[in-house]
């Protein structure tokens, strides 16, 4: 793994707070990448690293554990863990670790999580009002609370306490795909991340709807950071590589909740059909970005739209850079360099240093889901 990179020496002293990677992208050889990603990354000035879950080696917990050990500055969020997979108690005491580990660096991070695979698991589907009752909950408990008798939309609690001499505040992420859920991002959570491959309507509309609904509940809009969740595979990669990256993880999605992204997208719904309908598809076992072929992805790549690809950063560094602009002019507060690690991004990071203007995100502290305010916590950046 490579950790050389091209950026000033000082860049320590230039954290980009406005952009950030996800560690372990994909199928990862071993949790240990993660290791050389975060020095990459923190060398390379990105801001946040974003953690997402798979039930492999990428439990959430050990990895933002691992990610918080090995690095200083970098911000770091779970986008996204679950909170019916854990008991309250254990998660909130998971938060409450990070935050004090990571000296404010921590965000947790929830989403509602994929319907089909809670019922093969038996698991209840998540609602929204019980994930509005979980935020409460964590709030309280960070703030030295005693929970007693809770019995609420996200379960019944007698006893729920972490430290009474605890007043803390952990920001809370929340991974949002439909209105309902964007909406409750902006007015229970502090941060808010898209989905990848949303179009430029859909992003404008999506950070509109957070927005105001911040505002409706009587925050300012401005607190609540949306994330753009935007798939960055630059030319220098190599094709077999750029292909799993696009194709392969657009069949992935496909395959998963295919008729939310098209619905979401407002994406003709015959071209999903055909999808699903297709030999290779309908008969494939697992999920298309890690077990299928190059050969398999080209057959895959002539059933999705150019246009269902568009939204990403593609081509040459400079090239990559206009479309991670493009996010900002949407009204996103930051962007995900998703689908990529960090050495794969460094030619596109230098790029984008070099158009950057210090001063239009100097706003930003270094946790991802942190009020761009002075309204910190001592000592926290």
């Amino acid at each position: 793994m490579s950790g050389q990179t091209d950026v000033p020496a000082d860049a320590p002293n230039q954290s980009m707070n406005e952009l950030a990677f996800y560690t372990l992208a994909g199928a990862p050889g071993s949790p240990r990448d993660l290791i050389q990603e975060v020095h990459d990354a923190e060398a390379m000035g990105i801001g946040a690293c974003f953690i997402s879950e798979r039930f492999n080696i990428k439990e959430a917990a050990t990895i933002s554990g691992a990610v918080g050990a090995v690095s200083e500055r970098i911000g770091i969020a779970t986008a996204a863990t679950n909170h019916n997979t854990r008991h309250p108690l254990v998660t909130a005491a998971y938060a409450s670790t990070m935050h004090f580990l990571t000296g404010g660096r921590f965000s947790l991070g929830l989403g509602r999580g994929i319907d089909v695979f809670f019922d093969a698991l038996g698991l209840p589907r998540i609602r929204t009002a019980e994930l509005e009752d979980f935020v409460a909950v964590m709030r309280r408990l960070w703030q030295g609370e005693t929970v007693l008798g809770h019995d609420g939309p996200c379960g019944r609690y007698p006893f729920l306490r972490l430290d009474p001499d605890f007043d803390e505040h952990i920001p809370m992420t929340f991974t949002a795909f439909g209105p309902n859920s964007l909406a409750l991002g902006g007015r229970a959570f502090d941060a808010v991340v898209l989905h990848t491959y949303f179009t430029d309507e859909t992003t404008a509309r999506a950070v509109k709807i957070v927005k105001e609904a911040a505002e409706k509940a009587g925050r300012d809009p401005a607190d609540v950071r949306v994330w753009s969740c935007f798939a960055t595979i630059g030319d220098h990669l190599p094709y077999p590589l750029r292909l799993k990256k696009t194709v392969g993880r657009m069949a992935t999605y496909l395959q998963a909740y295919g008729d939310l992204m098209v619905r979401t997208n407002d994406w003709d719904p015959d071209v999903l059909a055909r999808f699903r309908e297709d030999r290779l598809v309908a008969g494939f076992q697992g999920a298309l970005d890690q077990k299928a072929s190059t050969a398999e992805l080209e057959r895959v790549a002539e059933l999705i739209p150019d246009a269902w690809l568009a939204p990403a950063a593609t081509g040459s560094p400079e090239a990559c850079v206009a479309a991670i602009e493009g996010q900002f002019d949407l009204g996103c507060d930051g962007v995900i360099l998703h689908g990529a690690a960090p050495a794969d991004l460094a030619p596109i990071v230098a790029a984008y240093r070099k158009t950057r203007d210090p001063a239009r995100f100097a706003h930003l502290p270094a946790n991802p889901a942190l009020a761009p305010s002075p309204a910190q916590s001592p000592g926290f950046a």
